[in-house]
């Protein structure tokens, strides 16, 4: 079985904690990514910059790990934000609408990556998007 093509770099400064991730984030490496970010928690880290400038791909799976460590970063008064997303991942955070819960912007208004070349956009879907938050509240109907 080969090894997973990702590496984790932690550095922490008091409650505060940087982890660069390098290679591939999918569904293989995908627990690693989990790991690490509930490590963080654990040990009292209560914001936790991630640093994707390293990563060569990242799928769904990593999407969710992201996610999930963010939900359990709010829930224990802490941030989690991703850094430096590539243009493959920032299509995915925009079009999911999950980019102002992992980067702190608002849905739609990514910055475009290093260098100046705008971030790829996504044609409207024929349907209609409705934020998560809108359908759990019931407001849409």
């Amino acid at each position: 079985m080969p090894l997973p093509q990702l590496t984790v770099y932690r550095h922490d400064r008091r409650q505060r904690a940087l982890i660069t991730l390098a290679g591939e984030i999918d569904l293989e490496t995908a627990p690693l990514v989990h790991a690490a970010l509930a490590r963080c928690l654990s040990d009292g880290i209560r914001t936790v910059d991630v640093d994707l400038t390293p990563v060569t791909f990242c799928d769904c799976s990593g999407l969710s790990a992201f996610l999930h460590a963010a939900q359990k970063s709010t829930e224990a008064d802490g941030t989690l934000r991703l850094h430096h997303p590539s243009p493959a991942l920032r299509l995915i955070l925009d079009t999911t609408g999950s980019g102002f819960l992992l980067l702190g912007v608002p849905f739609g208004h990514l910055s475009p990556p290093l260098g100046g070349v705008p971030a790829p956009t996504a044609q409207a879907p024929p349907h209609r998007i409705v934020p998560l938050a809108s359908l759990l509240s019931g407001e849409v109907r």
